[in-house]
């Protein structure tokens, strides 16, 4: 079984054309006009988010921050509370731990995440595309059904291949559709 985590987000895109400080005055701004206030444990874990290309642990998160800078209940509470508002997406490791990924980019991405190795590696852009483009069909057929407040996960779950041809990425080819 492969296993991938995936982000469903109107917002996402490639992390890598938006500086780090302009997502995170994104983000405060998103806060702002959410009504939530901008602190500095919530500035100390968007700027962690920012930083980490992959989802991200709520152990790991923590393990980031300066130890004064809030305690584990607070880093719950907001990625909760930045869940709501779909300023971070939440995905899931083969074992039900919740990883958290910013979710300021315009593309939906997936990714693999290694049972064997632990590891998570992002599936191209191309493959992510065609994903999203089938989902987004199933979602506006929920829609049109009557179905409201639409979203989805979509994982991925593999053991790692022995010597991966690239390792920023993987390619994943599609079948033909008929």
């Amino acid at each position: 079984m492969i296993a991938s985590t995936q982000t469903n987000h109107p917002l996402q895109g490639n992390a890598n054309a938006i500086e780090p400080q302009a997502r995170l005055d994104n983000a405060c701004a998103r806060l702002r006009a959410a009504g939530l206030r901008i602190t500095q444990p919530r500035i100390a874990i968007l700027s962690i988010l920012i930083g980490r290309v992959q989802p991200v642990s709520i152990d790991q998160i923590y393990s980031e921050l300066d130890a004064d800078s809030c305690d584990l209940v607070t880093v719950y509470r907001c990625l909760s509370a930045f869940e709501d508002m779909g300023l971070v997406r939440r995905s899931f490791f083969h074992n039900g731990t919740s990883l958290y990924m910013i979710g300021d980019h315009k593309d939906t991405a997936y990714h693999i995440v290694f049972k064997d190795t632990q590891g998570i590696r992002e599936i191209d852009a191309a493959s992510s595309a065609e994903l999203s483009a089938a989902i987004k069909i199933v979602e506006q057929k929920l829609k049109a059904a009557g179905y409201e407040n639409v979203s989805h996960v979509l994982e991925f779950f593999a053991n790692a291949p022995a010597e991966p041809a690239n390792r920023d990425s993987v390619k994943v080819e599609m079948p033909a559709q008929a």
